[in-house]
């Protein structure tokens, strides 16, 4: 069991977390036609979505209330009201998800209570969904912002039914955690649907952020990603699979208010925990694990057996939030790999339970000293970690939100047999790119011509 080491500074240096409102909103961004809005000032909205330019390279749909110094004082419900009534009649989006900002929660905000009021004043916009979700960036990090906007969406949009369970009989439910890149989405939506499956993501990324060229000039909206009639049927699903332990509370929701068995997985990076999805997949539809994820599995065993030398007994150190952190550290132990250094920017649950020794809440400053104690061969971060990467003399494999120095970061595969080869090749290329040789030794008893200056190592 690992000991968790609370935040001791009254600052950080150097952060490492990214604020629950920007992962709240990355989760709306993976609805159809859709419309993040941010109750707070135009900066807070503004520094958010020059992280998620960055990362993705791709437009990006975000409003924001608009909060100024009187309405910070006095209440800003009114902008909440008059935000969503510009936003239905000049975008006409199906959904729009309104998140706090930490501004709003000090102020003392009551969104629900706004949201009844906009209802109550605009009637003939009911058809419009709007999921109204709290997540002050003061607590938590980006993965328990988008933890909380997926439980919205289900409380919200998701009907209160258990009459309809397994009426589809070949759909299952998919919640997926905030660290999943589109690529893992496209990973898991194939792997569903080699064993004849529809897989219902919620939400779904791959079709909203994955790169594509729209065919539209323009698009005030989110193109791609899960629609609200989608959602609706989520309820008549066979099974619901969860991957992200951060998501673990929004399954128990959606299993109380439709009564369909969940599956939850941690990550799915590393030999048996792919084992175990792809023989999750084959009971729930009763075909056998086809040939390519057969073949794909001799693949990543090859794999293992030639980076094994290379990482095992080797230190790494890693900053990630606790789902990313968890799956990491798994895929790295089981090659003989020891985490000396982890930090991460909030608690989870999902900590207490990890193989680690200790792990630190804090920045990028508390990992980098701990790095530096431990002799750390390698790091583990995003972007924000090329710098203590660069003053400890270490190659850094960028993990998670944001990538902003790596093109096509945003983009790529880690789960699945695939998926999994690739990080160990890519990890043990930067152990080897760095590899300093073994020093030589000298004997004490040996003896050197009396012009050979000895070097002292």
């Amino acid at each position: 069991m690992a000991t968790l080491i609370n935040r001791k500074k009254p600052l950080a240096v150097s952060p490492l977390k990214t604020s629950q409102t920007t992962g709240a909103v990355l989760a709306f961004l993976g609805m159809h036609r859709s419309m993040p809005l941010m109750h707070g000032s135009q900066g807070c909205t503004a520094f958010a979505k020059v992280f998620f330019v960055r990362h993705f390279r791709e437009p990006v749909p975000l409003q924001t209330t608009a909060m100024d110094q009187v309405s910070s004082v006095m209440g800003a419900d009114d902008n909440i009201v008059e935000a969503l009534k510009t936003i239905c009649e000049k975008n006409a989006p199906a959904i729009v998800g309104l998140v706090t900002t930490g501004l709003a929660e000090t102020q003392g905000c009551d969104i629900r209570r706004a949201l009844g009021q906009f209802r109550q004043k605009y009637p003939q916009h009911e058809k419009i969904a709007v999921v109204a979700v709290n997540t002050p960036d003061f607590a938590g990090s980006f993965e328990s912002g988008f933890a909380l906007a997926v439980k919205g969406i289900i409380d919200t949009l998701i009907p209160d039914d258990r009459s309809r369970a397994g009426l589809r009989q070949r759909q299952v439910n998919v919640l997926c955690g905030a660290n999943l890149t589109p690529g893992d989405l496209e990973y898991v939506s194939e792997s569903i649907e080699s064993f004849g499956l529809r897989p219902l993501l919620i939400p779904d990324l791959s079709g909203s952020l994955d790169g594509h060229l729209d065919a539209a000039d323009f698009n005030p909206l989110t193109t791609g990603g899960l629609t609200l009639s989608d959602v609706k049927t989520a309820s008549e699903s066979i099974a619901t699979l969860v991957v992200g332990q951060s998501l673990f509370p929004a399954a128990d929701l959606l299993q109380q208010r439709t009564g369909i068995p969940v599956h939850c997985f941690g990550h799915l990076m590393g030999l048996d925990v792919v084992d175990q999805w792809l023989m999750t997949l084959s009971d729930l539809s009763g075909q056998p694990v086809p040939l390519r994820w057969q073949r794909h599995r001799a693949q990543l065993q090859d794999a293992m057996l030639d980076t094994h030398f290379m990482l095992g007994d080797t230190r790494v150190a890693i900053a990630a939030d606790p789902d990313l952190l968890l799956g990491f550290d798994s895929l790295l132990r089981g090659m003989g790999s020891r985490t000396v250094a982890a930090v991460v920017p909030a608690k989870s649950a999902a900590l207490a339970e990890s193989c680690i020794d200790e792990i630190q809440v804090g920045d990028l400053e508390d990992l980098e000293k701990s790095a530096k104690a431990h002799d750390a061969q390698l790091l583990l971060g995003n972007s924000h970690a090329a710098d203590s990467a660069r003053r400890l003399h270490v190659p850094l494999l960028r993990i998670g939100f944001p990538q902003y120095d790596l093109i096509g970061g945003f983009q790529r595969c880690w789960f699945g047999y695939h998926g999994t080869q690739q990080a160990l090749f890519d990890l043990a290329n930067c152990v080897v790119a760095h590899h300093q040789g073994i020093q030589p030794y000298f004997s004490i008893y040996a003896q050197k011509p009396a012009d050979e200056t000895r070097v002292e190592h």
